[in-house]
């Protein structure tokens, strides 16, 4: 496999998989936006050339699609794929020795590798000599989109006790003393959350290490959800087939094969405004305080490459680096889940939003009333377990007489839909923890989660027309079929959640005055229901990401009994609200200037 990120470029242009671009290309926006325009065109990945101010190269959408990033990793994708199952399932190696001896070869590949000379074949820089992209216009600064951050543990240092993650990392702008400063977001729960914490109570400051480049195995590891007590260095010796080659300079760890790489501290209580910063619900992350990292040697290969990508409303490229890391995993949540037969984050709806689960219900074979029970004690472990842990809206339902895929989003939804109870079958987690760049909960990291859970015979035919009852309403225009049993309803103006609440409350008493509509189990009050109806995506995208289900989950005749809330309809509001973060949106003169790149005698001519 390979040993540089080079390797890759090189190898991928001679399959046909890579383009290079001669022009000069500018990282303040324009690099981002020709990525974004080849990337939805399905294009392949584009090495830069000739960065504005930079002397180094860049590299982007390597992982744009699954075929090449199997392609990548074609020589060490059966082998990975063995590993982590017996890692999961160690029976199976005992059970089929033979079957599992290249797994075991494999494994010899994994233990990291220490080499003598830390960064001495490394340029020493600075922080303005690297490719400084700013990807979309309302950008706080410059930022690293595909880092390795490296931690060791405070109590137990060594590389064994390390954590490789996928930290954003802002290199300018804001309050950022320039080639001194940098910034780095993460959530306290990651495993640098972890270290960063045992650090602080012993009173001393975190060493990091931010690799960038080196063989794509690499970055890959960084963003694994690996089985516990398998390190995300040994997992990238095993997808690079070749041992995560490290070394130590001035106390810090460095990847030897990494392209460049940034060490710095994190000191007890020091922070900086990080942000804003165009993410992957489709949004702006505002700013807030978030680590501030002292930035102590920056180091660079002769020929380094700086591999980027571009984060925005899905699908994106970290959509494949999704479909490859399931791929891998396999089984690995119905390990963790018993009982659970599948979970799929939702890409549509940002991924942490919405979840889809198939499980078992075994728990009740001979009662003569078929709900669910088993199915809630598989969604509490769902919602507690690992990055699951962010969604707010999960549906679930029991696989019984027909197969089922989450992966067949509409048919799914219908099949939840036609079997839910609505006045029993909705559980609801008020005052808890949501994904940091969800801006639709109360505050940061602040908000509410919801399981719609469903098992059992259908109990209503979906409509597959307009119901009547929902013409005509006073002050709720533009009546549109989303899906069977879905209807999107444009809503009016309102200036605070009082407002909003009276809106919603008067909506539900007008829908319920003009009779039943089982048919219809879910109406979605939105901004512009044209757009919510035009797909599938958008419907996901704006409901789930533009709502908050304890705020804005509303019912036709609602009602608690013993606490337990239900109604005959479910109105989600998802207008976009005062305090929510502005959508992404591109800059109309990038996307004019980067045309040249794609007219007559452009390096980008006829690709798309």
């Amino acid at each position: 496999m390979y040993p540089t990120m080079e390797a890759c470029v090189n190898d991928l242009e001679r399959h046909g998989h890579l383009v290079r671009i001669r022009e000069e290309v500018d990282p303040d926006l324009e690099i981002a936006a020709i990525h974004l325009r080849v990337f939805n065109a399905g294009g392949p990945a584009l090495l830069f050339e000739n960065l504005k101010g930079t002397r180094y190269r860049a590299v982007s959408n390597l992982f744009g699609s699954l075929e090449r990033s199997k392609f990548i990793f074609r020589q060490t994708w059966e082998s990975t794929q063995s590993v982590i199952a017996m890692r999961n399932d160690p029976m199976r190696a005992l059970r089929q020795p033979i079957r599992h001896v290249s797994a075991a070869i494999a494994a010899t590949k994994a233990l990291p590798l220490r080499h003598g000379g830390g960064a001495s074949s490394f340029q020493e820089i600075a922080v303005t000599d690297l490719p400084l992209i700013k990807h979309w216009p309302m950008d706080g600064g410059a930022f690293v989109t595909l880092p390795q951050v490296y931690t060791e543990d405070p109590d137990k240092p060594g590389i064994m006790n390390s954590n490789l993650g996928m930290y954003r990392v802002q290199l300018t702008g804001n309050e950022y003393a320039t080639n001194k400063e940098i910034g780095l977001h993460y959530q306290i729960h990651r495993g640098i959350g972890v270290h960063q914490y045992k650090a602080n109570r012993n009173g001393e400051p975190l060493k990091v290490s931010i690799f960038i480049g080196g063989p794509p195995a690499h970055s890959l590891s960084a963003v694994m959800p690996l089985p516990e007590g398998m390190s995300e260095l040994t997992f990238a010796g095993l997808l690079a087939g070749r041992r995560f080659r490290y070394g130590y300079s001035d106390g810090f760890c460095i990847s030897r094969d990494a392209d460049f790489v940034i060490t710095g501290e994190i000191h007890p209580g020091e922070t900086k405004p990080e942000g804003p910063f165009g993410d992957h619900l489709g949004y702006y992350s505002l700013v807030h305080p978030f680590p501030l990292m002292r930035v102590r040697k920056v180091y660079a290969k002769r020929n380094a490459i700086w591999p980027f990508t571009v984060v925005g409303r899905p699908p994106q490229e970290d959509t494949a680096f999704g479909a490859l890391i399931h791929e891998l995993t396999g089984d690995a949540v119905r390990q963790e889940v018993p009982g659970v037969k599948e979970v799929h984050a939702v890409d549509a709806a940002g991924v942490h939003p919405l979840l889809f689960a198939i499980g078992t219900e075994r728990y009740t074979p001979y009662t003569k009333v078929q709900q669910p029970s088993e199915l809630l004690t598989i969604a509490n472990r769902i919602l507690g377990t690992g990055q699951l842990s962010l969604a707010k809206y999960l549906f679930i339902a029991a696989e019984e007489r027909q197969p089922l895929s989450t992966y067949r989003e509409a048919e799914f939804l219908a099949y939840v839909l036609e079997r839910i109870d609505l006045r029993r079958d909705l559980h609801f987690q008020t005052n808890t923890t949501i994904d940091t760049l969800d801006y639709s909960g109360t505050d940061l990291n602040r908000g509410s989660k919801v399981v719609f859970a469903a098992c059992g015979d259908k109990k209503r035919e979906l409509c597959h027309d307009l119901p009547e009852q929902l013409k005509g309403l006073r002050d709720y225009g533009n009546p549109l079929l989303a899906l069977p049993g879905v209807v999107a309803l444009e809503g009016p103006s309102f200036s605070n959640f009082a407002d909003a609440n009276r809106q919603l409350r008067e909506l539900a008493d007008a829908i319920g005055a003009r009779g039943a509509i089982p048919e219809c189990p879910l109406i979605v009050l939105c901004d512009d229901s044209s757009f919510v109806g035009e797909s599938l995506a958008n419907f996901l995208w704006t409901t789930f990401t533009r709502s908050n289900p304890s705020h804005d989950i509303y019912g036709v005749n609602e009602g608690f009994v013993f606490k337990h809330w239900g109604c005959d309809n479910v109105i989600i509001d998802a207008r976009t609200k005062p305090h929510h973060a502005p959508p992404l949106v591109p800059d109309p003169a990038i996307e004019k200037r980067i045309n040249r790149l794609f007219a007559a005698g452009g390096s980008l001519n006829g690709l798309l």
